[in-house]
C-alpha cells in the first residue's frame, strides 16, 4: 500500500515552501546587503545554506497544536 494523497501534498507543499522561502531570502539579500554593507551577492544555494543554518541556531519553526 501506498503512502496517503494528502500526505504527499503535504510534502510536496512543504518542499516548494521551502524552496520558495530559500529564493526569497536570496532575492532580499542580493537587493539590501551590497548596498547597505558592501557585502557580495549569493547564490541560490548559499541562501538555502543560510536557512538550514538559522533553522539550526534558532529552532527553526515551533507548531504547537492545541
Amino acid at each position: 500500500m501506498g503512502l496517503p494523497v494528502n500526505f504527499m501534498m503535504l510534502v510536496f507543499l512543504t518542499v516548494g515552501l521551502l524552496f520558495l522561502v530559500a529564493w526569497l531570502l536570496q532575492w532580499l539579500w542580493n537587493i539590501t546587503m551590497p548596498q547597505v554593507f558592501g557585502l557580495k551577492e549569493i547564490t541560490y544555494w548559499q541562501a538555502f545554506r543560510l536557512l538550514i543554518i538559522a533553522a539550526i541556531l534558532f529552532g527553526g519553526p515551533n507548531i504547537t497544536l492545541g
